[in-house]
């Protein structure tokens, strides 16, 4: 069979962003939704079409398998399909469909006899890397790696109280197999910033992840009637949340330009009816730095915050929890097998952080691990308007490739210990 071309690899792509497409563009699969399961399927397909056996595990991580070496660990590449409920259709997908492609790539110069590879393959698509329905973030990966419980991620629920383990069978995306070992990851992606686009740059080597800490916090005042309740007895707790909102955004004035980010991105807020006075409001803060000193100064001004609300007396503040993702580094030899990967394929290339999380966050902690980037159009992301020019995508496979054939030949393994 002959390797999967470029336009093939377009074609594709043009055929699974019609998944849960939206009328301007993009495309809104967020975890264990019919179309999320939609997408899993067409993957599934598609790996059994060229060659590849799937396995899906306990929390809907998804696997396409390819044996070389039998008994052999694996080396991973992959990313994420699910999406935010309004998206853009490269951020996760284009990953995953560039690791399909990728592998098989491999696999041909395996049957052509110039590539012997020391291991086995297997392309990835963790479940909900998004975090949009279900929380935290990069959840599949995160069982993987062992930050996260399978169980406890299993009994998670979204805002409706539907648990992830109900979610995954509601759609068959649930399964029972065992994940493949692996001695190495790699994961290319969209930048989802600017910097590449700006500089005419090709491929982002990441190098560290920006330093981030989440906290869920709920204000609690009292449930009044909006038109019987006089201003003064009111213990309003949206207009205690909206205080904390502000307080975070303008918190960033406080640190040099670019060295942090705060931002409320979702709100629930009970009874939520329109003749009644909010007595309960829970938000996700998000708050990111590169400095982990900048995250730790910006936390003490948080806390700060939330105990002048309180001091107001008119209402209460708890943190529910928080969840800190410390900034740590990409392995050397994974950003030299990335920038030789580059050179092999006539690509310029930078070294850059990654401000955005990804599933290659947890598992550098694991294993070595190659993240790269292509260029994102304006840097717009989480967007309906998230664009990468073909010859970016198709730029981004030819790396990935090279990539993943020293992957196989054990460079990332044995020069990373």
């Amino acid at each position: 069979m002959a390797e999967p071309t470029p336009a093939e690899f377009l074609s594709d792509f043009a055929e699974l962003s019609r998944i849960g497409a939206t009328p301007r563009g993009g495309v809104d699969r967020e975890a264990a939704t019919p179309a999320h399961a939609e997408a899993r399927r067409w993957l599934r397909s598609w790996f059994d079409r060229n060659g590849l056996r799937t396995r899906v595990d306990r929390v809907g991580n998804a696997y396409g398998l390819l044996e070389f070496v039998p008994g052999a660990p694996y080396a991973l590449v992959g990313s994420h399909l699910d999406s935010q409920p309004t998206s853009g259709r490269f951020d996760g997908a284009y990953g995953v469909l560039a690791a399909a492609h990728a592998a098989v790539r491999a696999a041909r110069a395996v049957e052509a006899g110039t590539l012997t590879p020391q291991l086995n393959l297997a392309v990835v698509d963790w479940f909900n890397e998004e975090g949009s329905r279900f929380a935290p973030s990069l959840m599949g990966s995160g069982v993987y790696a062992g930050k996260l419980g399978a169980d406890a991620v299993l009994a998670t629920t979204d805002l409706t109280g539907v648990s992830v383990g109900e979610a995954l069978g509601a759609v068959g995306m649930a399964g029972t197999d065992d994940p493949p070992p692996a001695t190495g990851y790699a994961e290319i992606h969209i930048e989802q910033g600017r910097i590449l686009a700006d500089e005419g740059v090709q491929i982002g080597v990441v190098t560290a992840n920006w330093a981030a800490r989440k906290y869920m916090v709920t204000v609690h005042g009292e449930q009044a009637h909006t038109g019987a309740t006089h201003m003064a007895y009111r213990r309003d707790a949206l207009v205690g949340a909206s205080r904390l909102v502000l307080a975070a955004h303008e918190l960033t004035d406080a640190f040099a330009p670019g060295m942090l980010l705060a931002s409320v991105g979702q709100l629930s807020v009970a009874p939520n009816s329109p003749v009644v006075v909010p007595a309960r409001v829970t938000f996700a803060l998000d708050v990111r730095s590169p400095d982990p000193d900048v995250l730790d100064q910006a936390d003490k001004r948080i806390t700060a915050e939330f105990e002048a609300l309180e001091a107001r007396g008119v209402v209460t503040v708890t943190v529910d929890s928080v969840s800190l993702r410390p900034s740590t580094s990409y392995q050397d030899v994974g950003i030299a097998l990335a920038e030789a990967a580059a050179a092999d394929a006539g690509l310029s290339c930078r070294r850059m952080l990654t401000m955005a999380g990804h599933d290659s966050v947890n598992l550098k902690d694991l294993v070595p691990t190659v993240m790269l980037f292509v260029p994102s159009v304006d840097g717009v992301s989480h967007h309906e308007a998230e664009r990468t020019e073909d010859a970016d995508l198709l730029g981004g496979v030819e790396v990935l490739t090279a990539v993943v054939s020293r992957m196989l030949r054990g460079q990332l393994q044995q020069r990373g210990g």
